[in-house]
């Protein structure tokens, strides 16, 4: 398999007859740690999976805006993140209805699937998460999981530097508190 070159496949993605091709690049690039970025927002590993398509559907359809101002992994990531959003903000509203505590159901869900593989602090650890705001949970994830840099995670929310510092900051600290509270 040819090694990933992001230059060759914007290259591939300016010719109609050459765009799928670099698109499939794309998504054999991208797929696992946009897979792992929305999982840990969902926890539902179904969940993530659909949303992980809807991601490369709206690639797909809107490739031809794609500007080159920014990486391709930032553009995917916003994408992302935006799916992500849009779907907890839509269970957010349903199960607002449905029951007072909307984090208790996230955490019966994430328990029992199948494909959650976490031993009992990595269970800790997504429950307190779900404490977080969904931005500084976001944060969280980019930095501490895909170790991103303070300066990518600035393109992809259109925030400064500073402002994901102190984000992450306040997320840390949240985590920390509510672990040390299940002791």
């Amino acid at each position: 398999m040819i090694p990933y070159n992001e230059r060759e496949v914007l290259k591939l993605l300016q010719e109609e007859s050459t765009q799928r091709k670099g698109f499939e690049m794309i998504v054999a690039q991208y797929s696992e740690q946009l897979y792992w970025q929305i999982r840990r927002m969902v926890l539902s590993h179904e969940d993530a999976n659909d949303l992980l398509q809807n991601t490369f559907i709206k690639a797909w359809t809107n490739i031809d805006y794609f500007r080159a101002e920014a990486k391709l992994s930032t553009w995917l990531y916003r994408i992302a993140l935006n799916e992500c959003l849009t779907f907890l903000n839509k269970q957010r509203a349903m199960t607002t209805v449905a029951i007072n505590d909307p984090e208790a159901m996230v955490v019966q869900k994430l328990e029992s699937d199948s494909y959650f593989s976490g031993d009992e602090i990595q269970l800790c650890l997504q429950k307190a998460l779900l404490t977080l705001p969904e931005k500084q949970r976001m944060v969280f994830n980019l930095k501490y999981y895909q170790e991103m840099k303070y300066e990518e995670m600035s393109e992809i929310f259109g925030t400064t530097v500073g402002a994901l510092k102190a984000s992450y900051h306040h997320a840390v600290k949240k985590i920390e508190k509510f672990l040390e509270e299940i002791d």
